[in-house]
């Protein structure tokens, strides 16, 4: 008797039209919010008894205008597309929009719902029962998100809501077809925002991740479908769920509309999508231990491990070990939260970026820049690589020099390293946050004798920086199958090349 009144008292409260007038127009303070829980004892159970039965009556009806609105842009997506094990189907959803400036009628959806398949191999049913195909697609695999181009007119588009004003707890409703049920909605609330870094399965290639998570139940199918709010707008793309059973266990994750939008706009005047770019490599295991060790009392931020040369970021001085705390006025939560500020900045756009640097709170002005040239740079700079391993010759801006080992010997064998510090760093005419390793000594025996001097420091090996011995040996033992090895080396004297690779060839 007690659980049945209790959940009489929960439904009352939900159901409260007062109150659910305060979720669609304001906030309640902490007076309003206490005055709407009932007392204690006795006198509870006699409050639900006098609540009247068209308050839920005026909610449900308030759900089901929400839906009627919402559920005609609503769309069933049936692809099939060929495997080396034969044809595959695959089932999920998506939902009508308009482009920018009347240009036309769009589906959105996920990308892994049409990947491999384009025109009449995607069939798109209608809210009337029309089967259409698109006529043309796009895809942005970064954010797992298609657009498809439809010619028909007479289709109702849903409008665009903004995620950015949506609060934990705010009522929501996800639309789609799971399970090949098409027209589900399904009612929950925004249970997180900004969640980042998932493993959204083998072969997700998801950069960009800033997911809001709910409870409203998303299950397989229902991918590509449209999350709405009170106004039945859309504020986001369903895309995934955690679940150890395949289904819904109350976790799912939808693409908000802000960076939805973005893509959207890109992909359908550019037909791809331009990022801009910092040209840094972020720490993926950002650790309490490291933030101590950079006078911080906790982790917070995107800490700098590596800065490309000829970049935004080395352009603006930024440096290994920088914290980037604040970008364009926003705070930088982690590095993949920086990715995605960095990602939806504008090309070209000069921003304020707050640092971190030696316990000191450092601001610099960086100019953005295209990520598809530092793609390019990064091919023809492996190209180069390539041609220098096959010519023997250097290449800009650094140097590449071939070396092979004299003897059997571990290419620590015959070296004298000390981790560098402030102390040594000023003596040598090095910036005091200097890292890696200074060489010592180096005798004949060594198989870098001739190309490492003395006074030279390995910053890099393979790639990873090392601050000390124990970090060297340990890329080395991680990399003894390789061939060859690059290490980066850097000197303070001011009359040679400050940086220059060098390619370690083991046989």
């Amino acid at each position: 008797m007690k659980n049945r009144y209790t959940l009489a008292i929960v439904l009352a409260l939900i159901a409260s039209s007062s109150l659910w007038n305060s979720f669609i127009e304001f906030p309640l303070n902490s007076k309003q919010l206490e005055a709407k829980i009932p007392s204690q004892g006795k006198s509870r159970i006699q409050n639900t008894a006098h609540l009247p039965m068209s308050s839920l009556h005026e909610g449900s009806k308030h759900l089901a205008k929400i839906a009627k609105v919402a559920t005609p842009s609503v769309v069933h997506i049936q692809c099939e597309r060929q495997t080396p094990r034969g044809a595959v189907e695959e089932t999920g959803s998506g939902v009508i929009v308009r482009g920018e400036g009347n240009s036309g009628l769009y589906i959105v959806t996920n990308r892994h719902v049409v990947r491999d398949s384009s025109g009449k191999s995607i069939s798109i049913q209608l809210h009337d029962g029309r089967e259409i195909h698109p006529k043309r697609k796009w895809e942005d695999k970064d954010t797992d998100l298609a657009i498809l181009k439809i010619d028909v007119t007479d289709v109702t588009a849903a409008e665009w809501g903004n995620s950015d004003k949506l609060d934990i707890g705010h009522m929501v409703l996800a639309m789609g077809s799971p399970f090949g049920l098409s027209e589900s909605v399904t009612l929950g609330i925004i249970s997180a925002k900004g969640r980042r870094s998932l493993q959204l399965g083998s072969g997700s290639e998801v950069l960009n991740q800033n997911f809001l998570q709910t409870d409203a139940a998303i299950n397989p199918g229902n991918s590509g479908g449209p999350l709405i709010d009170l106004e039945g707008k859309i504020i986001g793309i369903n895309t995934a769920i955690a679940s150890n059973s395949g289904g819904n266990d109350g976790i799912g994750f939808s693409i908000p509309s802000k960076l939805v939008r973005h893509v959207f706009n890109q992909l359908v005047k550019y037909g791809q999508v331009y990022r801009a770019y910092l040209g840094v490599q972020l720490d993926p295991e950002f650790s309490i231990g490291t933030a101590t060790r950079l006078k911080m009392d906790r982790v917070r931020g995107a800490r700098i491990v590596k800065v490309i040369s000829n970049t935004p970021a080395s352009r603006a001085n930024l440096k290994y070990d920088d914290i980037v705390l604040s970008f364009d006025g926003i705070d930088v939560l982690d590095q993949n939260h920086l990715i995605n500020l960095v990602s939806l900045t504008p090309i070209d756009k000069r921003v304020s970026v707050v640092m971190l640097r030696n316990g000191r709170k450092v601001n610099v002005m960086v100019e953005l820049a295209n990520r598809r040239i530092l793609d390019e740079l990064e091919r023809k700079q492996k190209e180069s690589q390539q041609s220098s391993r096959r010519l023997g010759t250097s290449a800009e801006p650094m140097s590449f020099q071939r070396f092979k080992e004299k003897t059997d010997q571990d290419v620590l064998a015959g070296l004298q390293l000390a981790a560098m510090n402030e102390e040594l760093a000023m003596q040598l005419g090095f910036e005091t946050s200097q890292p890696g390793l200074l060489v010592m000594n180096v005798d004949e025996n060594s198989s870098l004798y001739g190309v490492v001097d003395l006074y030279d420091v390995i910053e890099e090996v393979a790639g990873t920086p090392v601050r000390n011995l124990n970090e060297f040996q340990q890329v080395l033992q991680k990399n003894r199958t390789l061939n060859s090895l690059v290490l980066k080396i850097s000197n303070g004297n001011k009359a040679k090349p400050h940086h220059q690779l060098l390619i370690w060839q083991r046989n």
